[in-house]
């Protein structure tokens, strides 16, 4: 995609959301890594609905490790491979108290020492409770990129450094929430809903789903 339509694509997705943020429930850095650890492979219904019975009884490493693998069983239960994700989260807030004073790390390196955490989990802490200009790539993100032409890519890593090389400063900050959401909502997997997207134009998806394209986003007088 061309660099003039990349800046158009930013600009209009801004326009259309000028302050996107991941859909997790959270209100402190260490209750975010715990919802996105467990996000994997799971909605974010499915995590916030589990989150909402958890964090009001523990939601710092201190009262998730006191409550054991067991006891946090029952909470998440809902989520799917919660028997692994129990045993990550209790061993991650263990090494949170151990090695960093209960306090989640700002460091990429540090991040992806506690056990449950990979590169998009450590980008996704990074980017929304740090405000670091980092790009999770997740499937939705993978999938828009590669669809449109934005950011291809063989992987997830290559998909992550192109994003990081051809999206302008001004909107790296809030890109990876604009795209996810595009995913989710617009550009979905199965039957993506090019009539109702505001980069139909700018797209080089060769297959668009068919129908009378959308009229461009309102702009202030």
């Amino acid at each position: 995609m061309p660099a003039a339509d990349v800046e158009r694509m930013f600009a209009r997705l801004r326009e259309l959301n000028p302050h996107p943020t991941t859909e997790l429930e959270y209100r402190t850095p260490f209750e975010l890594l715990v919802a996105v650890v467990l996000s994997a492979q799971a909605t974010d219904v499915g995590v916030n609905k589990a989150t909402r019975r958890l964090f009001p009884v523990a939601n710092t490493p201190q009262a998730i490790a006191a409550l054991g693998v067991d006891g946090l069983k029952p909470y998440i239960a809902t989520i799917g491979l919660y028997n692994t994700k129990a045993v990550n989260v209790i061993a991650l807030c263990e090494q949170l108290i151990a090695r960093h004073g209960g306090e989640v790390p700002r460091t990429r390196e540090e991040l992806e020492a506690l056990p449950g955490v990979g590169r998009k989990t450590a980008n996704v802490v990074l980017n929304t409770a740090f405000g670091e200009p980092t790009m999770a790539v997740d499937t939705h993100i993978f999938r828009v990129a590669n669809r449109t032409g934005l950011a291809p890519g063989r992987n997830v890593r290559e998909v992550e450094d192109e994003l990081l090389r051809v999206v302008p400063r001004e909107y790296l900050q809030d890109a990876h929430h604009w795209l996810i959401l595009h995913g989710r909502y617009t550009c979905k997997a199965r039957v993506p809903d090019c009539p109702h997207c505001p980069i139909r134009d700018l797209c080089r998806y060769p297959d668009k789903t068919p129908g009378e394209p959308a009229p461009p986003p309102l702009r202030d007088a």
